[in-house]
């Protein structure tokens, strides 16, 4: 960053949100849910599913970096997402699981949203409708990092 020409130092947090591949969904998928979170102890948390048409996990993974910075990678069993609470859009009528409880191996959080509301509608580039946003992850209620949760598959089955 620079402020009249002249090198400007900056502090702060960023995320950054990019996927590196796309390939065509199995044929019995229609959506995944996936999570990133940064964890306040400096260890950061991916995990994902992919679902079947009846809702049910088709397949599933993650890795955890720890603060130390070794890494733990989650077989498909080790993961789980368990819906709380869902939330309908009034613009789409897709219902959205915001609210979750996410397990990876012994761990163990509480996903909120920082608000229901982040739905995208995308269908004038991309073809599709889904939810994408700000979580915190909680602990007993009490947060311990914060991330982003994607949601895929709800409106009608993604297609790429």
């Amino acid at each position: 960053m620079t402020r009249d020409g002249q090198p400007l130092a900056v502090a702060g947090s960023a995320w950054l949100d990019h996927e590196w591949s796309s390939q065509y969904m199995e044929k019995d998928a229609v959506g995944w849910d996936w999570i990133g979170i940064n964890l306040d102890d400096g260890a950061a948390l991916m995990a994902f599913r992919m679902r079947d048409r009846a809702g049910a996990t088709f397949w599933a993974g993650g890795a955890l970096r720890r603060a130390d910075r070794s890494v733990r990678v989650f077989s498909p069993q080790d993961v789980r997402f368990t819906p709380r609470r869902e939330w309908r859009s009034a613009r789409t009528g897709a219902s959205y699981p915001v609210s979750w409880v996410v397990n990876a191996g012994e761990l163990e959080f509480e996903i909120e949203p920082l608000f229901d509301d982040q739905e995208h509608d995308t269908r004038a580039s991309t073809g599709t409708i889904y939810w994408e946003g700000a979580v915190r992850a909680l602990r007993a209620g009490k947060r311990v990092g914060v991330g982003y949760l994607e949601l895929t598959g709800y409106w009608r089955r993604l297609e790429l």
